[in-house]
């Protein structure tokens, strides 16, 4: 029998038990069942729609499925009913839920006051769900099943294309497969954005046993892409991985990922066990005669393991630190192996490559950064969450079509992109294409895809101490660059939040050269996020160190509340909530702040009233001297 014809029987099953799904006389209720849902709640709304339809006497099927995306209206709630549209429901809570169920399911009333979209349109009052601000400029290819099936049956991803690019794969030759993953012009979604087929062809060009390894160490503040593709499509990694060991030649493979993704962990390995069991993973896959296996190895969190030499030591049990290249990985990798190594996303793009051409997958993108980008989106934006744009999308987009511009109607004031080792871009660069060649110009990199996007509130030498003080931490300390380096980078950041004198030539010329010297990856984009708000913020720079002042009011050292007396109206609020008892007053008693025993941890502003606005920072100007006591009665109007 050939490879298609061993396959077949199982994809006829699934697509059978798909459409008997799709056809079934019951409802389908699809709940959000990722992190970011049950982190918002998700749970507990699950739970409700059980009672409820227990209540109600009505027989529905329950499908928990991954992040569709939309983060920020999480907990989402589909429903479907026989004969009519799929309405999304976002921002559910138990009593929301009972409405929805009780009015669409036994009135027939599909709640336009509550619905986010209908994916096929036609229902009055409700927009097209793919016509949402944030989804209308995205090419869902890589989250293409996310939100769509149930991620812990695989029958669900077998009847909607999955595993034929795996066939496709196995009936061509090794080299045809690079062929035509170098058509695809497919990149790292990593971060180095080095070409797949290069690297697949520096692999196989050294002798067996060869490794595959999948990178899943995402450690980024702020990235979740490749944990949220995971827990909602975890056979996508799986195949992409089958395709990668078939055409470098190896019969193991290892997926190193982060003991803190649980959720993740526990729907990879309930994949695996599924591949086995349908033969697609294990001895001779599909009567192909290529066998295949893959293990799962857990790392503690040690943001050092993201790179690939570091990775390789923990994953042989050693403590994970980087050493040398050359040789690289796909010389002597595992063991002292040729190995390739690739991360979740760029695996997972593969089976849509093979199974729709790498011409197909070229269309999308420029001209040197090809397909598409799932990122993060996260910080100031109205809608924060999980995109897929093709690269070339300008920054404007993203930022304002995709995540609706700023909160509160602030004014954008810069975007982190690539995680703490990116850089930080000002408004300036907001027609910039995000691509890897663009950003690298710009001083940033694409990193695995965190997007971090900052308003006019946002100190840059705040936010950069904050990035770089978690990659001093992390530094694993092998060498002398990052480990001193970046303690002497800290060290001055720190200083000039202080307000005090700093030489920022030398601190640029120091953050360059560690950039040159370090050993890996980790301390040579360290400096990244100092290099860019030099670059982009140095008069903000000047401002803490000459004026002793911070434009953005954030830094402790130089900011100072103040109760001003003609707005008080001692309502004890401030005084009652002051963790340090730093506020003095009382009834018919302007309020007054004792310098020297606040801690400036801003309470006092986030809990006076509004009406009142009598709580104020001040940078740069001296704090008032409060009136004398005879001065703090207050006369209300009678």
């Amino acid at each position: 029998m050939s490879i298609a014809e061993v396959f077949l029987p199982l994809q006829q099953r699934a697509r059978a038990r798909w459409q008997a799904l799709v056809d079934s006389p019951l409802p389908r209720i699809l709940a959000g069942e990722s992190t970011c849902g049950r982190a918002a709640g998700g749970t507990s709304v699950i739970e409700t729609i059980r009672e409820e339809l227990k209540r109600l006497g009505i027989e529905a099927q329950i499908i928990g499925v991954g992040c569709i995306g939309l983060c920020y209206a999480e907990p989402m709630v589909d429903i479907i009913k026989p004969g009519r549209p799929r309405i999304s429901y976002g921002f559910m809570d138990p009593e929301k839920v009972r409405g929805v169920l009780e009015d669409y399911l036994v009135r027939d009333n599909p709640r336009p006051d509550l619905a986010l979209g209908s994916f096929d349109g036609g229902v009055e009052g409700i927009p097209r769900f793919w016509d949402l601000p944030m989804l209308k400029p995205q090419v869902r290819i890589v989250l293409k099943n996310c939100g769509h099936i149930d991620p812990t049956d695989i029958d669900h991803y077998l009847a909607n294309d999955g595993y034929q690019g795996l066939v496709r794969a196995l009936q061509m030759k090794p080299e045809e497969v690079v062929a035509e993953v170098k058509k695809s012009g497919l990149r790292g979604r990593g971060g180095a954005g080095f070409p797949t087929f290069q690297k697949w062809e520096f692999c196989r060009a050294n002798p067996p046993p060869r490794y595959l390894v999948c990178n899943f160490d995402e450690g980024d503040p702020g990235a979740f892409m490749n944990r949220s593709l995971v827990e909602g499509d975890p056979h996508a990694l799986l195949e992409g991985l089958l395709i990668g060991g078939y055409t470098i030649g190896c019969a193991r493979g290892f997926i190193y990922a982060r003991a803190e993704y649980p959720l993740a962990l526990e729907r990879l390995g309930l994949a695996l066990k599924q591949a086995r069991e349908y033969g697609l993973l294990g001895e001779n896959i599909l009567g192909s005669g290529f066998s295949f296996d893959i293990e799962i190895r857990e790392g503690a969190g040690a943001f050092v393991c993201g790179e690939e030499t570091a990775l390789m030591a923990s994953i042989e049990g050693k403590r994970g630190m980087p050493r040398p290249r050359p040789p690289f990985p796909a010389v002597k990798g595992l063991w002292g192996r040729p190995t390739n190594i690739n991360n979740v996303e760029t695996y997972a793009t593969l089976p849509h490559i093979l199974r729709n051409g790498g011409e197909w997958y070229a269309q999308f993108g420029s001209e040197k950064s090809k397909g598409t980008k799932t990122f993060c989106l996260v910080g100031k934006v109205v809608r924060t969450g999980l995109v897929e744009v093709p690269l070339g999308t300008k920054l404007r987009e993203v930022v304002y079509s995709v995540g609706g511009g700023l909160m509160e109607g602030k004014e954008f004031k810069a975007a982190q992109t690539g995680g703490p080792s990116g850089g930080c871009l000002p408004a300036s660069t907001l027609d910039l294409p995000i691509d890897y060649e663009s950003l690298a110009a710009a001083g940033s990199i694409m990193g695995s895809g965190g997007l971090i996007v900052m308003d006019d509130d946002t100190c840059p030498v705040d936010m950069t101490r904050y990035f770089l003080a978690f990659t001093q931490r992390e530094s694993c300390g092998k060498c002398v660059p990052c480990r001193v380096g970046t303690r002497q980078m800290l060290g001055m950041l720190e200083a000039v939040t202080r307000g005090e004198s700093v030489d920022l030539d030398y601190l640029e010329k120091m953050a360059r050269n560690i950039h040159l010297t370090s050993l890996c990856g980790l301390g040579q984009t360290a400096p990244n996020p100092v290099l860019t708000t030099l670059r982009y913020f140095r008069s903000e720079y000047e401002a803490h160190i000459r004026e002793k002042r911070c434009p953005a009011l954030v830094c402790k050292a130089l900011t100072s509340y103040y109760i001003l007396p003609e707005k008080c109206r001692a309502c004890l609020i401030c005084m009652r909530d002051c963790p340090v008892q730093a506020i003095t007053g009382g009834k018919n008693q302007i309020h007054v702040i004792d310098q020297a025993k606040c801690t400036k941890c801003g309470t006092c502003l986030e809990v006076c009233p509004l009406r009142f606005g009598a709580v104020t920072r001040l940078s740069g100007v001296p704090v008032p001297t409060p009136p004398p006591p005879e001065k703090l009665v207050l006369h209300r109007a009678k």
